[in-house]
């Protein structure tokens, strides 16, 4: 479903109202879920949602990956959800511009690398042969040992607004600590709907 929203744009302040695509799916083992995409047609600004069908508690989700069959395994990161490497001491908070994806745990780490070879790129033309050029390359050579099998590393999903998951029988979820609560980012402020706007 596509409608048109009367509100303006959080990021450039356009008027001409954002256009909202509702598409309701069944995501397998985690249950049906509303993905939810706001776009600004005036400056390409996009933020997509994941809603489950059934309530949600604020919840942590954590894998030891091990073997390179866990990656395959499917993660729901929402917008509001923060990603660590816990042994890598690599994390991802959510920002302004945080959306939300289905991918696996390949898609996961792929993400990391990409930023990771970015900032490499950036290291060795400010200051060839730096210690931080180093220290990237190091990292990527320790997620290519752990996507190969040859070490490990635990993915944890901390998502305040429980919306994201790691779909994998090696897999553990709890709901999260008060302490935890308090130091997470919720992601980007976006207009607010009610139930009744995605019928």
């Amino acid at each position: 479903m596509e409608s048109t929203i009367e509100q303006p744009c959080p990021v450039c302040s356009s008027d001409a109202g954002l256009t909202m695509i509702a598409r309701t799916s069944e995501i397998p083992y985690f249950g049906e879920h509303t993905q939810l995409t706001i776009l600004c047609d005036a400056c390409g600004w996009k933020h997509t949602d994941f809603i489950p069908a059934e309530g949600t508690k604020p919840g942590a989700c954590t894998m030891l990956i091990d073997s390179p069959g866990h990656m395959t395994a499917r993660v729901v990161r929402s917008p509001s959800c923060t990603v660590r490497l816990v042994e890598l001491d690599l994390e991802v908070k959510p920002g302004v511009s945080s959306t939300g994806y289905i991918s696996n745990v390949e898609g996961v780490f792929n993400r990391f690398e990409d930023a990771i070879s970015m900032l490499q790129r950036q290291a060795m033309s400010e200051h060839e042969g730096s210690q931080a050029a180093a220290e990237c390359a190091a990292l990527l050579n320790e997620m290519a040992r752990i996507k190969a099998g040859q070490s490990s590393v635990e993915l944890v999903l901390l998502d305040p607004m429980g919306h994201s998951q790691i779909l994998h029988e090696d897999a553990v979820s709890r709901e999260l600590r008060e302490e935890e609560m308090e130091v997470l980012s919720t992601g980007p402020s976006v207009p607010v709907f009610d139930a009744g706007d995605l019928a």
